[in-house]
């Protein structure tokens, strides 16, 4: 199971972690994290050994254990039940469907390995992030995963020194940091979309587009631009209205495009929830879908196979992508790294009936 929490309300959950000392006689104190940089690893990973876990490599436990006890390090009795194990998911926002799907696959790799997960969202909000990084000192938390958001780079480099483990999901621009990352081919996704919209006779194709903030929307943007280059159908700039992935702004900017003198016969939104903004925009035009405007979006969320009429559009595995960061994590806890620094999982084409053959003129 999962915790659900805003940042800046989470405060003392989980012990925090403790300095081990030498015996009251003995000359010097020694703490996890002079024990975890003499040994090379995570702090995580000496607090694993100190507690007993058996998640850590018999070659490390080996090192580990070595360490502690020429530096005369005092086990607590209670040490095994001083904290839960737990990784921290943490979003912009938690208003979208898509959040959802992540949680799922993160939770389900993380309920597998016995650790918990604290999930919180920043809002953009003053001063979220620094509170985050309180409330994640007091959890002890064994690794963070953060989607599409931004740390600035003096809490990455806090993470590094508490020795928690970071993984990136649909990173905001470049990571700040050798972090790994986990995304979708948003480049192979976006051109798919619009060589289908193409193959199907559309020239003049709209794009609602995301934020521009992100590598993801990005890659989506270059991919329409992409098929539309190689069909030899012109890129016009009047077509490519802006969003932020939510409905309004996909109602917004499809409105935006049906006022053109010359509107689009087809329209690509960036987002499954701007895509049926789209259709809700032309339904109130009184116009039909795809009858008279074909619409597609990105994401392929559960709801959209249920629109009116059931939408075309690019699946990204969301719940896979939440799944693959959640075992990086965790190896990462380890000191196990990743095959790769960037994982991509590869979009799909989902065809349904909201894209035809434009009406003849």
């Amino acid at each position: 199971m999962y915790r659900l929490t805003e940042v800046g309300n989470v405060a003392g959950e989980g012990a925090q972690r403790k300095a081990a000392t030498r015996s009251p006689d003995g000359p010097a104190k020694v703490t996890i994290t002079e024990i975890a940089r003499e040994a090379g690893v995570s702090v995580p990973t000496v607090s694993r050994v100190v507690n007993g876990r058996s998640d850590v490599s018999p070659a490390t436990r080996a090192r580990v254990e070595d360490l502690l006890h020429r530096h005369g390090y005092q086990r607590r009795p209670a040490a095994t039940a001083e904290r839960a194990a737990l990784l921290d998911l943490v979003f912009n926002d938690l208003d979208s469907p898509w959040a959802v799907e992540i949680i799922r696959g993160v939770e389900e790799v993380a309920h597998e390995a016995g650790v918990g997960t604290v999930v919180s969202a920043n809002h953009d909000r003053a001063g979220a992030a620094r509170q985050w990084m309180t409330n994640l000192r007091a959890r002890a938390s064994d690794g963070v995963i953060l989607v599409t958001s931004v740390l600035e780079p003096g809490l990455h480099d806090e993470l590094r020194r508490l020795g928690v483990p970071l993984v990136v999901i649909d990173p905001a621009g470049s990571p700040a940091t050798e972090a790994p990352t986990v995304g979708a081919t948003n480049w192979a996704g976006g051109m798919a979309a619009t060589e289908h919209l193409l193959g199907l006779g559309h020239r003049r194709i709209g794009f609602i587009e995301g934020p521009p903030r992100l590598l993801c929307s990005r890659a989506r943007l270059d991919g329409y631009r992409a098929a539309l280059d190689v069909a030899g159908v012109p890129v016009e700039d009047e077509l490519i209205v802006p969003g932020d992935f939510y409905h309004e702004s996909g109602f917004t900017g499809c409105n935006r495009l049906l006022d053109l003198a010359d509107p689009p016969t087809a329209v690509f939104a960036a987002s499954d929830q701007m895509a049926l903004g789209a259709i809700e925009a032309l339904r109130r035009s009184g116009l039909r879908v795809p009858e008279d405007m074909s619409v597609v979006g990105f994401d392929d969320l559960p709801e959209v196979r249920w629109s009116a009429p059931p939408l075309t559009t690019v699946r990204q595995p969301l719940s896979d992508m939440g799944k693959l960061a959640a075992r990086a994590v965790l190896d990462l806890a380890r000191d196990v790294a990743p095959p790769s620094p960037r994982i991509e999982l590869a979009t799909e084409l989902v065809v349904r009936a909201s894209t035809g053959a434009p009406r003849e003129a």
